[in-house]
């Protein structure tokens, strides 16, 4: 009776055993591949961490990078604004001198224009004193001026005397009449003397100045009467020319500005 339960409690047992032993392969296989799984996981881990090492480092060598990049930049910037300064201060500076220059320019250019204007006038004058006093008569240039001279005797006689001669007034009249032709000059009446004594020769100029202005309407302004010493001469000389206190006070009053 006992053998007929003992059998089967073997083949029980032995099935049992044997189950066992096969779920422990099997457990152990499945232990040696996680292992495995484990090994590549953690080989993947210590990859990964060398690819993050070198990952940062890369990125910080970028970074300085970008600070450098950044610093450059900044100083370039300021360079630019101290260049766009400079150059802002020299194109003032150029500007400045270019309208100085052309102030400058504008100034000589009147000055320059008056000049010709002068010149332009003496050569009417000395057109106007030919025709009208004839050929024959003293005429000179000088200095910008034109110099018409008549001596004493024909003037006042003798060369003491104060009273113009018919001659004179003649003479005078077409002094007169060249001084209207060209109303922007002024004359100088000038009386030589050899001797010294300037008192006659003053009056004389005056006499002559005196009748331009009475009997031929000729403005006292544009008259200056003197006598002087002739040196080696005597006679009246009649100087007309622009108005030259009017051309300096123009160019000084250029300069001024």
């Amino acid at each position: 009776m006992m053998k007929k339960y003992v059998l089967p409690l073997l083949f029980i047992l032995c099935a049992s055993v044997s189950l066992h032993a096969q779920r422990k392969s099997e457990l152990f296989d499945r232990i040696d591949n996680l292992r495995a799984q484990l090994d590549s996981l953690n080989s993947e881990l210590l990859n990964a961490r060398k690819d993050e090492r070198v990952a940062q480092t890369r990125a910080a060598s970028f970074e300085a990078q970008v600070t450098e990049l950044q610093e450059t930049n900044n100083s370039l910037m300021a360079n630019l604004t101290d260049f766009t300064t400079v150059s802002t201060k020299n194109s003032d500076i150029a500007n400045s001198a270019i309208r100085s220059l052309r102030a400058t320019e504008a100034k000589l250019g009147s000055i320059k224009s008056a000049i010709s204007s002068n010149d332009s006038t003496i050569i009417v004058v000395l057109t106007n004193v030919k025709q009208t006093l004839g050929e024959n008569a003293r005429i000179a240039v000088t200095n910008g001026t034109v110099v018409v001279s008549s001596d004493l005797e024909s003037l006042f006689g003798n060369d003491t005397d104060t009273t113009l001669t018919p001659e004179a007034e003649i003479w005078t009249e077409k002094i007169a009449d060249v001084l209207k032709a060209n109303p922007t000059t002024a004359v100088d009446i000038e009386g030589l003397s050899m001797t010294g004594n300037l008192n006659v020769p003053a009056l004389q100029a005056l006499k002559i100045s005196t009748v331009l202005q009475n009997k031929f309407a000729i403005d006292p302004e544009r008259i200056t009467t003197v006598g002087k010493d002739g040196n080696l001469k005597e006679g009246i000389q009649v100087k007309i020319h622009p108005k030259f206190d009017d051309f300096y006070l123009m160019v000084r009053e250029e300069m001024k500005n």
